[in-house]
């Protein structure tokens, strides 16, 4: 019996899009409008936890939602136009669909900027769901019945994990392969480019479902000499929340 066509959940930051040069120009923005350095190829560095979060390094704590505000309204204008889409970004949200699939992002990120970024870059998912981070993530995927979670940060791994959908991890974010695979990933590929091979090579062998032992490697492509690492996912971690 042919599978049925996946829904595949990918992350936006540093999954489908390079977000770096955008954040970068809008915390700048920021320090100036407000008079506070930033040091923002630090934050940069970082991405991933809530902007709450990193405002905390820089503002009184009265003052974080304040600034949150701020820079939300600040990052269309200063952001978007920075923004670029990671190597093979489309062509895995267009293979999905080209399955018969549905793409879905879900994202920590501030919803309508998420859209706006995607326009703006041509990535065309059949929904966008912003303000989720880590196991948060996974109230969209199972809305969404998605079976696949495609990101780039340990909280993807555990967003996914707690949805019962296969982690697959892109090694373009703050992570390498290693610390992805030590994560939990079911999965790792270097980036996106490769993400149209692999869903062709499982959509032809068949669907396993994630963290069962009995049907371990059911479904997976033959991973051959050198590939991604495959593995069964286990039980969440500490949760997380983003704002």
């Amino acid at each position: 019996m042919a599978p049925h066509p996946p829904t595949v959940g990918f992350d936006l930051d540093m999954t489908l899009i390079d977000s770096r040069p955008g954040i970068k120009a809008a915390y700048e923005e920021l320090t100036a409008r407000t008079g506070t350095p930033i040091d923002t190829d630090l934050v940069v560095s970082r991405l991933g936890p809530p902007l709450e979060q990193e405002l905390a390094h820089w503002f009184p704590a009265a003052e974080v939602d304040a600034v949150a505000d701020l820079y939300r309204e600040l990052y269309p204008r200063h952001a978007i136009g920075h923004t670029l889409a990671l190597p093979g970004a489309r062509e895995a949200v267009r293979a999905v669909r080209e399955a018969g699939g549905r793409a879905v992002v879900v994202t920590a990120k501030y919803g309508p900027n998420a859209e706006l970024n995607l326009a703006h870059l041509g990535i065309e998912p059949d929904a966008v769901v912003g303000s989720l981070w880590a196991e948060e993530k996974a109230q969209a995927l199972r809305a969404h019945g998605a079976t696949v979670y495609v990101g780039d940060h340990t909280g993807d791994i555990r967003g996914a994990r707690a949805a019962g959908a296969l982690s697959v991890a892109v090694a373009t974010g703050p992570f390498g392969a290693e610390e992805l695979r030590a994560a939990g990933a079911d999965v790792v590929l270097p980036d996106l480019t490769e993400f149209p091979a692999w869903l062709a090579g499982r959509e032809a062998q068949g669907y396993r479902v994630p963290g069962s032992r009995a049907s371990s490697g059911a479904g997976l492509p033959d991973p051959g000499p050198g590939a991604p690492e495959a593995r069964d996912a286990e039980p969440s971690g500490p949760r997380e929340f983003r704002a």
